[in-house]
């Protein structure tokens, strides 16, 4: 047996015994991303590196066996920098995208993709499901929203961009129709005043609602809206909106209508709630009124918490400053309930994480091509009966076929993203000027490969090796030209015969990957 020090922790084991699987054992988690365990020692990404106590050498750990006497760190400052370099040279030759260019410039920052994919698959009601996790009002905005998400859309370098809001529209109106409630959570006890009912104030009572708080509106109007209600009924039929926000204003949220509130009544709701939320719409004179630091344009808020100069209360919307776009309200209730939920379960109030996000910007023109491969070559569909009525269900899974797949398939369990993550990984910091094309390759076993963004792990080379494919995947090429591929110029399907599912459940870029939509939700 040998005796070594891990982290200042003494550990015995077997001769043999590698300093990663030594520090499992003392439960010391060491991130890889080229280790697959049972298969030979690849020792590629750098990721796994620890540092000699004695020499201040660092070693590979998924490769160097442990010796007698080491003394090793596996978590201090030189180790994190270690790894977010070896990941930062992994990005420098990584060419996708973790999140479409649609989500990212969404105000609500919704799954757009996924919600595509969805509705070609004619799963309307899990498409609803994708929709109302980042949109509280999609019936509404799907008919009035100016749709940035289409600014982003890449299908527009090809002819014009997909027909998201209408196809966030029409999922909406199909669970309108089918009348379906939200599902009862358990309280929590916490207790929220939200102040206006508008696109604002109607998401944010939606969200905390959904995660067990009591929520009270109070209205100063005889219905709730806002500015929503003033628009003509040839753009938003007033059965859409009406059905929608009763959808919101069910039995477990409390709405005061022609509840104006002065200074007392501001003063009254503080003292009887846990949190009050502003979101009154502009009116500049009001944080005059009760007391509250302001800005040029509204309330003055930090704009990583929305909390006003006063500690339970918050501010969002046009109480900020005047907006037209109702999308970024209602983005904007959604992230005030996901920081107040967090802030009330851990009593720590701080900003929404912004996950690391790899992109790589507008396409080549021949790479317009590899994206249509996967989508429908027609053109941007209208509705038959106009905008307002929005599409048949026919209609929306012809234009949802449009869209181009431009996120990650393993976007939760890419390795990648989310040790770039952890690390604080800077995407462009080893990046060359000219970049790796990008490539689609199809396969019947319902996989995808996309060679830019494999990172040369070897991982998927070792397991078709182990499982004997007849072809499998390889190295081709040599020196910086190196590859990894099917040989012989062989379809990706004749390289995973036997081991598809394997490697595309191992990879972990999402280079290789499964393009079921079920399992990504």
């Amino acid at each position: 047996m040998i005796k070594l020090k891990i982290n200042n922790k003494p550990i015995e084991v077997p001769e043999g015994t590698s300093i990663l699987e030594a520090a499992g054992k003392l439960g010391i988690e060491i991130p890889t991303m080229c280790h697959l365990e049972g298969n030979e020692h690849f020792t590629s990404c750098m990721v796994c590196l620890v540092k000699d106590a004695k020499t201040d050498k660092l070693l590979p750990s998924c490769s160097i066996p442990a010796a007698e006497g080491m003394e090793l760190i596996t978590d201090d400052e030189v180790c994190r920098e270690s790894r977010k370099a070896a990941l930062e040279l992994l990005l420098s030759e990584h060419v996708g995208d973790c999140e479409a260019p649609c989500q990212l410039v969404c105000p609500a920052h919704m799954n757009i993709p996924l919600m595509n994919r969805l509705i070609a698959a004619g799963n309307s009601e899990k498409a609803i499901e994708v929709v109302k996790r980042d949109i509280a009002l999609p019936a509404i905005l799907g008919r009035i929203c100016p749709a940035p998400c289409e600014a982003g859309c890449r299908r527009k370098q090809a002819d014009e961009p997909v027909s998201i809001c209408l196809l966030k529209g029409f999922v909406a109106d199909e669970e309108l129709l089918g009348k379906k409630t939200e599902t009862s959570v358990q309280k929590t006890g916490k207790k929220l005043a939200i102040i206006g009912a508008g696109p604002a104030g109607l998401a944010a009572a939606f969200y905390l609602n959904r995660y067990g708080h009591s929520v009270s509106i109070y209205e100063k109007n005889e219905k709730a809206g806002g500015d929503i209600l003033k628009i003509q009924e040839e753009v938003l039929p007033k059965e859409v909106l009406n059905a929608e926000i009763d959808s919101i204003l069910n039995s477990e949220i409390e709405i005061l209508f022609n509840s104006g509130i002065n200074f007392e009544k501001y003063q009254q709701l503080k003292s009887e709630f846990d949190a009050v939320v502003i979101a009154t719409g502009n009116t500049p004179e009001l944080a005059k009124q009760w007391g509250l630091q302001a800005s040029a344009n509204g309330i003055q808020i930090n704009k990583e918490t929305y909390q006003t100069s006063e500690e339970k209360v918050f501010a969002i919307g046009n109480a900020l400053r005047p907006s037209k776009l109702a999308v970024r309200s209602v983005g904007q209730g959604k992230e005030l309930a996901q920081i107040v939920d967090s802030f009330f379960r851990t009593d720590q109030l701080n900003g929404l994480h912004k996950r690391f996000n790899s992109k790589f910007g507008k396409l080549r023109q021949l790479e317009v091509a590899e994206y249509l491969k996967e989508s429908n070559k027609t053109d941007r569909l209208q509705p038959g009966k106009g905008k307002a009525k929005g599409f048949t269900k026919e209609e929306a899974i012809a234009e949802a076929t449009r869209c181009l797949h431009c996120d990650c398939r393993n976007i939760e369990s890419c390795k990648l993203r989310n040790l770039s993550d952890e690390f604080g990984a800077v995407q462009k910091r080893f990046q060359y000027d000219e970049r790796i094309s990008f490539q689609k390759k199809f396969s019947t076993q319902n996989i995808i490969f996309e060679p830019s963004k494999c990172i040369k792990c070897g991982i998927c080379v070792r397991i078709t090796q182990q499982h004997q494919e007849t072809f499998g995947f390889s190295f081709i090429g040599r020196g910086f030209d190196v590859r990894v591929g099917v040989p012989f110029n062989e379809t990706v399907e004749k390289g995973l015969e036997k081991t598809a599912a394997i490697v595309a459940e191992k990879c972990p870029t999402g280079a290789l990957a499964k393009i079921d939509t079920e399992e990504q939700l």
